[in-house]
């Protein structure tokens, strides 16, 4: 099957979504039970064979070219160095196919990112993947410290230009795993990125390692599969009678998170049919979150599919945290009142690293002062103090001084207090730092002084908007 089309005893026929959506679930797996035994997979078999002996000489020019740009790509780094990025999909699949045979080495390192939200066959035959090729080094990464459904109850479910969930539970621990195998090495990581995918996969290379394009910062990313169609892949798999994913069995043409708002509606159908547990408990959540927000009619806004073009923050209490509530100071130039959601600690001191050298010792102890020192200069550049401000339950005075532009600073002065008010540990910072210098340990946002670099990049918007990711999924209109 592909798209709507389905071959049926050997006849292509175009099987709308409007047509199965006319029967439950439950009448469909009754009917598939019932007519197993007499699905018969000759024709299909038949068929298969001759689409790969009439296309020998495209798949012959595809292995080709690919391995050969692996092998090119691949030759400034150790063999150690390279990871091959493993979702269990079809395109994951044919890559790490594809790097093993081109470096003749069944050792290469693989990843896997296993989301919480894996389709239960995702990870099933990632357990076949591991058990059928013994000499891959095989990773998992996975976030144990966060509950999916507990971070959308607190920020809302992920939309289509809300997709929190990719960094929360994909790149973030994919980030940790690399640091703990490579520290401050260079990688090369070959995944299954397609031009044709998507209007944003179009606009990317085949090869990656511009920090604004990157999503983990300490490494580059090509992809061998990049101006491959579907019937490529296709040509690939079945031409090459590799392993691959069953979930394509069902009938559906992208394995990913189950949940995804990007899934289509015959996907969500066949989660229904295939997964009635939890397609049931995500429409529960779903609608009572509509409710919440104040959707007039929840069962269709959920239904029509509504829910996966929400924007910002509407309606959703944390929307508060990522608002940065300040007041000029009336007694001092350069100097802002900052709100805070909780009293000023150690971790709050620690998100000014990137501007400099905390030196307490500098501070005025009786006010509970503390200053921060440029690197080079030694010269203060904040002041940073516990405030009481009328209408805030707890406050921060800051001050600028001995720089240019001021403005500038407090700018980003605003984004770590936004940090602070507003982080949900959706591991981003983590994944943005290329110095390892970030890390989230238990509920404290933590930044290593010594490995800090003061690039700033963790406060500037053109690699991280408004300073934190939150911004950007709970950002309302005032």
């Amino acid at each position: 099957a592909i798209d709507n089309r389905y071959y049926i005893d050997g006849v292509s026929k175009l099987l709308p979504i409007s047509t199965y959506k006319k029967f439950t679930p439950e009448y469909i797996l009754k009917q598939l039970d019932e007519y197993k035994d007499q699905n018969d997979y000759t024709f299909f078999n038949k068929t298969i064979d001759k689409f790969v002996n009439a296309n020998e000489e495209r798949l012959n020019y595809l292995f080709d070219e690919a391995t050969e740009f692996i092998r090119d790509t691949a030759k400034a780094y150790p063999h150690e160095n390279v990871v091959i990025s493993f979702s269990g999909g079809k395109d994951s699949s044919v890559v790490a196919d594809l790097t093993v045979r081109a470096l003749s080495n069944p050792s290469i390192v693989h990843i896997f990112g296993d989301t919480t939200l894996e389709f239960p066959l995702t990870i099933e035959y990632a357990k076949r993947f591991r058990e059928n090729n013994s000499k891959v080094i095989f990773k998992t990464a996975k976030n144990k410290e966060q509950d999916f459904y507990k971070v959308c109850e607190d920020i809302g479910p992920p939309a289509r230009m809300l997709r929190w969930c990719c960094s929360m539970f994909k790149t973030g621990p994919i980030t940790r795993v690399l640091n703990s195998l490579y520290r401050d090495r260079d990688i090369l990581t070959f995944y299954g990125i397609r031009k044709c995918e998507s209007v944003s996969r179009s606009k990317y290379n085949r090869i990656e390692d511009n920090a604004e394009s990157v999503k983990i910062h300490k490494q580059k990313v090509a992809s061998p599969i990049f101006l491959w169609k579907d019937i490529d892949i296709w040509l690939y798999i079945l031409g090459e009678k590799i392993d691959f994913n069953d979930a394509y069995r069902l009938g559906y043409d992208r394995v990913g998170c189950w949940c995804c708002p990007n899934n289509n509606e015959r996907a969500q159908f066949l989660s229904r049919i295939y997964m009635p547990d939890k397609a049931i408990k995500w429409r529960e959540f779903l609608i009572g979150f509509a409710v919440r927000i104040g959707k007039p009619d929840a069962e269709v806004y959920v239904d029509s599919g509504k829910w996966k073009a929400r924007q910002g923050g509407n309606g959703v209490a944390a929307a508060e945290d990522v608002k940065i509530k300040v007041t000029n100071c009336t007694t001092e130039d350069n100097a802002k009142v900052y709100r805070l959601n909780r009293p000023i600690d150690d971790a709050f001191i620690g998100l000014f690293i990137p501007f400099g050298k905390i030196a307490k010792e500098l501070g005025r102890k009786l006010i509970n002062e503390t200053i921060i020192v440029d690197v080079k200069t030694n010269v203060p550049i904040l002041s940073i103090q516990p405030f009481t401000q009328d209408g805030y339950d707890y406050a921060v005075k800051i001050k600028t001084m001995n720089v240019v532009k001021h403005d500038d600073l407090q700018r980003m002065v605003g984004y770590q207090i936004r940090k602070y008010n507003a982080c949900r540990k959706c591991l981003k910072c983590e994944s943005l730092c290329k110095f390892g210098a970030i890390s989230i340990l238990g509920d404290e946002y933590r930044i290593n002084d010594s490995k800090c670099k003061r690039c700033k990049m963790c406060v500037t918007a053109k690699y991280l908007e408004g300073g934190c990711l939150m911004d950007k999924y709970l950002k309302t209109k005032e």
